[in-house]
């Protein structure tokens, strides 16, 4: 790709990104020196962190089970609340969620949503015009300056109502390779929202709102310290004031339903609550439990909300996020509604309007959709059982006693394994990496947005079941030769031609797959394939 601008860099900063038109508003050297002060205060911290993830594994790899920390009691049992919620986050009954894309952000925020989160994370693949152009897209949001052309040449624009902004930062285990700090990339995570804040931050709060965010993929209640330390540096350095920032925390890893209250209390300053991240969750479950087979978990479709490990833990957030004061959100309705099918359509949204009537009958403040169809659905559900009120946090559900060994109960999902469940997961998973590598992460497949969340259950369920040699409900084995056979079979089926990248599709997943390492995240050897 030529380069066709310059830019100035502060010392020790490079980027390494091909620099295209726009570029230079969001690179500039003065937002390059604020997020490689971020990544100089607090990598060696990531870094320390993430190795006690792996500390963690090889302790669950040899049987041991998370439990509630003995060293944190004093802040579970003691009387604490977090900030008080600011007034555009009191209503939050259905947020929409999707990719920094240009076009798709103007619908989300005009799609009627009460907040829309735009994401960096899983929902985006982070080729390096996606990140830039995404900082750009949310810098016109922020100033509702965003504007994007049809092909007919009519203008979409913002609707003077539009959903409250929330942005999705990466995760802490991933590097931006396109900007080195001192020699190595930068931390991801930092530079997304080193780069929102430094450009909208002071204009957020101008507006009479400020700066809201998701925090992904945390572990440990010292991830989110890790993020409470960020914040106050950030505010400090831009001079918005303290608590200016508000996160709500995506409690999508096993480890991390364990220390909820503790996540809450580190965040308290800056907290905005906790969202029931459903699909990242079952995978973690997977990851984290790789090796004990007696927690092999059946059919991905079989693992749903009222499955016992599920309802334990989203249950749990509820009370916990209400006891804090804090808004309990519930997780993504992925069905995506068909214009040609209305079949389809009735089945599926039979399931969403009950998984709905669920979560906010269970205390949930709110909840996520992928599809802007899907808004009027989850709003009307919620409103209707809040009697209007703009939220539940009153809702104390001091009836839920979960215990350590509920939120770890696998081995009682039931269900079965199966050559269709088995096909599902491959033909998912190829598809995604593909629609990955050519720089979508947000794919409808089989009338589902899937994201990196959902592939990720995919192939990890495939690993484990190869791994454990898990019997199919015909009485045959999951073996690495049966895998084969039916990759090629599923990708004969998608007939992958032209520009796809199938090739490196099937090369990424069976790298997954059949390696006997487990490879913590797809995005990690994926990312490898992308300029």
């Amino acid at each position: 790709m030529t380069q066709v601008i310059e830019i100035s860099t502060p010392d020790g900063v490079e980027v390494v990104g091909a620099l295209q038109e726009g570029f230079d508003e969001i690179l500039t050297e003065d937002a390059l020196a604020f997020v490689a002060g971020l990544h100089r205060a607090f990598n060696e911290r990531r870094q320390e962190l993430l190795a006690r993830r792996m500390e963690r594994q090889v302790e669950f790899d040899n049987g041991a089970l998370p439990d509630f920390l003995s060293d944190t009691e004093e802040i579970r049992f003691s009387s604490w609340q977090v900030a008080p919620t600011p007034e555009d986050l009191q209503q939050r009954w259905a947020e929409i969620t999707g990719p920094v894309d240009r076009k798709m952000m103007i619908g989300a925020l005009n799609s009627g949503a009460d907040a829309f989160m735009a994401d960096f994370e899983d929902a985006l693949s982070p080729t390096w015009d996606n990140i830039v152009n995404g900082q750009i897209n949310a810098r016109d949001a922020v100033r509702r300056e965003i504007t994007f052309e049809n092909p007919d040449g009519s203008l979409r624009t913002l609707n003077e109502q539009i959903a409250t902004l929330l942005i999705r930062p990466r995760g802490w285990h991933l590097d931006e390779k396109h900007v080195l700090v001192d020699g190595e990339p930068i931390c991801a995570s930092l530079f997304d929202f080193g780069m929102y804040m430094f450009h909208n931050a002071a204009e957020r709060v101008a507006r009479g709102t400020g700066p809201y965010f998701y925090l992904p993929k945390l572990e440990s209640h010292l991830e989110a310290r890790l993020w409470n330390d960020a914040f106050v540096k950030a505010q400090d350095e831009l001079g918005v004031p303290q608590g200016s920032i508000r996160a709500t925390v995506l409690i999508e890893t096993l480890p991390a339903a364990f220390e909820m209250e503790e996540i809450l209390y580190e965040l308290r300053n800056h907290s905005a609550g906790l969202n029931a991240g459903r699909w990242d969750y079952i995978f973690s479950a997977v990851k984290r439990f790789k090796s004990q087979p007696t927690f092999t978990l059946p059919d991905r479709v079989q693992v749903t909300m009222t499955t016992p490990f599920m309802r334990a833990y989203t249950e749990l957030l509820v009370r916990t996020c209400h006891k804090r004061g804090a808004h309990a959100m519930g997780g993504m309705a992925a069905f995506i509604p068909s214009r040609r099918d209305p079949e389809i359509n009735e089945i599926a949204l039979t399931g969403v309007r009950a998984d709905k009537e669920r979560e906010s009958t269970d205390g949930f403040d709110g909840t996520w959709v992928a599809h802007p169809d899907l808004v009027s659905v989850a709003r009307d559900i919620f409103e209707r059982n809040l009697n209007g009120a703009r939220n539940q946090r009153e809702r104390m559900r001091e009836d839920v006693d979960v215990s350590a060994g509920e939120l770890v109960s696998l081995d009682e999902s039931g269900g079965t394994v199966s050559e269709a469940g088995l096909r599902a997961n491959i033909s998912v998973a190829l598809q995604y990496i593909n629609s990955w590598l050519n720089g979508v992460g947000a794919a409808g497949i089989n009338n589902l947005m899937e994201d990196a969340a959902t592939a990720e259950i995919s192939r990890g369920q495939i690993w484990q079941w190869i791994r454990h040699e898990a019997e199919l409900d015909d009485g045959r084995a999951v073996t690495s030769e049966l895998y084969e056979s039916l990759r090629d079979e599923e990708l004969e089926s998608l007939g992958g031609s032209g520009e796809s990248r199938y090739g490196d599709a099937v090369e990424i997943l069976d790298q997954l797959v059949l390696n006997d390492e487990f490879t913590e995240f797809l995005t990690l050897p994926a990312y490898e394939y992308l300029d």
